[in-house]
């Protein structure tokens, strides 16, 4: 029996995809290959934003890990940003509402950064594919849960390839690293009136090893880009909106 013309327009979709990572400068199938398959996860870090690192193991996101992430969007931006802003490539998949203005404000390169807003019925089958290429593939779930035999198949994908991937908004297997952030507050926005000077994060690292780490930090808008800050102590008491005021 032929294949669906569905079926036949994704294969030609990953095909298409393959030949792109295989063409990545210092990636794809050709350096992938040199790699053994036996080779013990990477040491080797991407780069985050400052505040994130003192939070990180290892100060950073390990290669050829997988990371869940919950939370905000704009923590994920702020990876992306990082990465692509040091020279390195990545993609976003299944994030369609991701802001590449506010990615390019926080100093991504988006000519590094592939955005595929809708992948089909598998997107894990597409990052898959773009792990062979990449430094960083961020996988939106929309709230799926990957089976865990998926899970070891595509982390040993990320392995064997140096790439790591960050699943998001999903349920996950036993990753390297748990990500979670959330809002809890801004700057310069009262109840319907100011103008927004920075947003708060809330973020824990979980890790396999070690207790989970806490912190917060801010994004701050210094005159079209925006900077990231380990949240200081506010003593005034209008400096602060908490989030349910902002909203209300």
């Amino acid at each position: 029996m032929g294949s669906s013309p569905d079926r036949a327009a994704r294969e030609r979709t990953l095909d298409e995809l393959r030949r792109r990572m295989a063409a990545v400068p210092g990636r794809g199938e050709s350096a992938a290959a040199r790699t053994p398959r036996d080779q013990p996860l990477s040491r080797e870090m991407l780069p985050v934003p400052p505040p994130l690192a003192e939070l990180l193991p290892d100060g950073g996101l390990p290669k050829g890990a997988v990371v869940a992430y919950s939370g905000a969007h704009s923590l994920l931006t702020g990876l992306l940003a990082a990465v692509t802003g040091a020279g390195g490539h990545a993609a976003v998949v299944g994030l369609p509402r991701l802001g590449l203005l506010a990615a390019a404000e926080m100093g991504a390169q988006l000519s590094r950064l592939a955005v595929i807003p809708d992948p089909g019925p598998d997107p894990a089958e597409v990052a898959a594919v773009l792990l062979d290429g990449l430094d960083l593939v961020v996988l939106g779930l929309d709230g799926f849960a990957v089976p865990p035999a998926r899970c070891r198949v595509l982390a040993a994908r990320a392995r064997n390839r140096g790439a790591t991937l960050i699943a998001a908004g999903g349920t996950w297997t036993d990753p390297a690293l748990r990500l979670d952030s959330r809002v809890t507050g801004y700057r310069g926005l009262g109840a319907g009136r100011g103008r927004l000077r920075s947003v708060c994060l809330d973020v824990r690292v979980s890790a396999k090893a070690g207790p989970p780490r806490h912190g917060r930090m801010d994004l701050c808008a210094r005159a079209g880009h925006t900077e990231w800050q380990t949240r200081e102590t506010v003593t005034g008491a209008t400096e602060f909106t908490a989030l349910h005021e902002a909203v209300s």
